[in-house]
């Protein structure tokens, strides 16, 4: 993934640019984990076509919230607007199917620069916005303050004889005197004092640093979750997730790992594989044996000690989680947590030497 940056008068970007073909669905899936907005470029001479189902399917997937069709060389296809009404049909009904929120078509021609940077003065027929323009002004609903408190604890501090718990507040609002939850041993305490980079504060939003002290000497340290809120997270050793497995090491049933959630690191073991997805019909493959570089499929998952666990659906930071390799570290796969397509019951796999859980 090729990441670039660049700023308008009105807003910054960060760019990640993705190969589009089948053997770097990884890279999609890395671009489009952290995404805001993607933008999907079609070839106006070919319309839709597999490469542009698939990453229309990742994007639904990872839940990208805006999709923008960029229909490109519209000047080799004489700028009619039938052309580009024929493709924005076909792919909005796709994407819509998907559950893709929202998608918005752009004719564009990226070598005479119509509708990229300046409206272009032969496609008076469109009357939106160029992309530039789309970019500048979509709205980007930050859900994540408004959501239920996740505070994982990545270090503690300890000073003048008191524990302070630093980290990332990754969703909702914590507040002095404000009741949470320990996950995963259960243990509700009260903060007694909140402090961004130093400071005092009576009250933290989502995506800022800080470090929180609680009212009650608990066992808390890395990987133990704060949480508040009306939704709790689901607190298991069992999960069932949809991953993108990246490593070229095939992920088989029995494979032993390391399941990175948040800033918590357990063991963990594949107990099963139910199913593969095809992303260019989004057909399913059942009980496939094992997942290869850039395939999609869905896994079961036993881990050694319990997780707070949402739903990807709910959270993207806190419902997904990273399968490591043991042996050098390697990432194997990125999971997304919850039902995206058909599954059946698991099948338990037989425990190893140091792996007895």
């Amino acid at each position: 993934v090729a990441y670039r940056y660049f700023a308008t008068p009105r807003r910054r970007f960060i760019l990640a640019d993705t190969p589009g073909h089948v053997q770097y669905t990884r890279n999609m899936v890395t671009g489009a984990s952290t995404a805001e907005l993607t933008v999907i470029l079609v070839d106006a001479r070919n319309g839709v076509v597999e490469q542009t189902r698939r990453h229309a399917a990742i994007a639904a997937l990872l839940r990208v919230p805006h999709v923008v069709l960029a229909v490109n060389k519209m000047d080799l296809v004489g700028y009619r607007e039938p052309v580009f009404a024929a493709i924005a049909k076909e792919f909005t009904a796709y994407a819509t199917e998907l559950g893709v929120p929202e998608v918005t078509a752009i004719p564009i021609s990226a070598l005479a620069g119509d509708n990229v940077v300046e409206p272009s003065a032969v496609m008076d027929w469109y009357g939106g916005p160029t992309v530039l323009e789309h970019l500048e002004t979509v709205r980007l609903g930050d859900t994540s303050a408004s959501g239920p408190s996740r505070f994982p604890v990545q270090t503690v501090i300890r000073h003048g004889g008191e524990r302070h718990y630093a980290g990332q507040l990754l969703s909702g609002r914590l507040r002095v005197g404000d009741t949470v939850t320990v996950q995963p041993s259960g243990r509700v305490t009260t903060i007694t004092s909140l402090d961004v980079l130093g400071q005092p504060a009576d009250a933290v939003r989502a995506g800022r640093s800080l470090s929180v002290r609680l009212a009650d000497e608990l066992d808390v340290g890395r990987g133990d979750m704060l949480t508040a809120g009306p939704r709790p997270p689901r607190i298991a050793k069992e999960t069932e997730a949809t991953v993108c497995h990246v490593a070229d090491t095939p992920l088989t049933v029995g494979h032993r790992v390391l399941l990175k959630h948040t800033t918590r690191t357990v063991k963990a073991i594949v107990t099963e594989i139910p199913s593969r997805l095809t992303l260019d019909d989004l057909s399913q493959h059942p009980e496939p044996g094992r997942l290869v570089a850039n395939d999609i499929g869905r896994v079961r998952i036993r881990t050694a000690e319990p997780l707070a666990l949402d739903s990807y659906a709910d959270s993207r930071r806190t419902g997904s989680f990273l399968l490591i390799d043991p042996a050098d570290g390697t990432t194997l796969a990125a999971c997304m947590v919850g039902d995206a397509f058909a599954t059946r019951t698991a099948q338990p796999a037989a425990d190893g030497d140091g792996w007895d859980f």
